[in-house]
C-alpha cells in the first residue's frame, strides 16, 4: 500500500501544472516612461520597450513559483551586457544590478521556474532576448502614426501591434488614468509560433489611452 501511494504521488507530481506544465509563453515588454512614472527609477529610462519577463501560462492561468525551486547563477560578461541592454533593471544602479541581479533573479524564480523542464536558466533568458529581437514595437507603432506623448484608442494601438505579432497581443495599462504600460506577445511552449494572448482587460476600450 505505501508503495502504491508513493507511486501515485510521483504521478501527481509529474502531472501537476504547478510543477512546470504550461501551454503558452508570454513575452511581456514594458514601456519605460510609464514604468518610471509610477516607480522610482535609478537608471536612465531607454526610449524603447524593455523586457519585463517571459511568463508561462496554463489554460489561462499564469504559473508562478513552481517547484523544485531552481538555482540562479549570476550572469557575467556578454550575457550580462545583453540583458542589461534589453532587460534593464531600472530600479537599481548598474553596479548593484551587476552584483545582485535582483530583477532577473525574481523573474526566474517566479516565472522561469514554471518552464524549467524545457528551459534552464541560460536558455530561458536567451529565449527571451531572441523573442524580443523579433519585434520593434516602437517602430511598428510609429509606422501607424502612434507616437509617445499622445493618446490613442485601445483599438488603434491593438491593431497596430497586431500587424507585427500576427496574433492578438495583450495590452496592459496602469490603474486609474489609462496609460499604456506593457504589451504582451504570446507563443507556443517551444516558441516556434505566435499564439493569441488572453486579454488582461486592464485598458479602457472606450476612451483614450496615453502612450507616455
Amino acid at each position: 500500500m505505501p508503495q502504491l501511494i508513493a507511486a501515485l504521488l510521483v504521478v501527481l507530481f509529474a502531472l501537476s501544472p504547478a510543477y512546470g506544465d504550461f501551454d503558452s509563453l508570454q513575452l511581456v515588454l514594458t514601456w519605460p516612461a510609464s514604468f518610471c512614472h509610477v516607480n522610482d527609477c535609478v537608471r536612465l529610462a531607454p526610449k524603447n520597450f524593455t523586457i519585463h519577463g517571459l511568463w508561462p501560462d496554463k489554460e489561462g492561468t499564469m504559473l508562478q513559483q513552481c517547484k523544485p525551486k531552481p538555482d540562479y547563477v549570476n550572469f557575467k560578461d556578454k550575457m550580462f551586457n545583453d540583458l542589461d541592454k534589453n532587460w534593464i533593471q531600472l530600479k537599481y544602479d548598474k553596479d548593484y544590478g551587476r552584483n545582485k541581479q535582483p530583477l532577473w533573479v525574481y523573474q526566474y524564480l517566479k516565472h522561469g521556474s514554471c518552464c524549467q523542464k524545457m528551459y534552464n536558466q541560460n536558455t530561458y533568458f536567451s529565449l527571451a532576448l531572441r523573442l524580443k529581437d523579433r519585434f520593434d514595437l516602437l517602430r511598428t507603432l510609429e509606422m501607424h502614426k502612434i507616437f509617445p506623448g499622445s493618446s490613442y484608442t485601445f483599438q488603434e494601438i491593438f491593431d497596430a501591434v497586431k500587424t507585427a505579432t500576427q496574433m492578438d497581443p495583450d495590452l496592459k495599462c496602469t490603474k486609474g488614468a489609462p496609460e499604456l504600460y506593457e504589451i504582451g506577445i504570446c507563443f507556443t511552449p517551444k516558441a516556434d509560433a505566435p499564439t493569441p494572448c488572453r486579454p488582461s482587460n486592464t485598458c479602457t476600450k472606450t476612451g483614450k489611452i496615453l502612450f507616455r
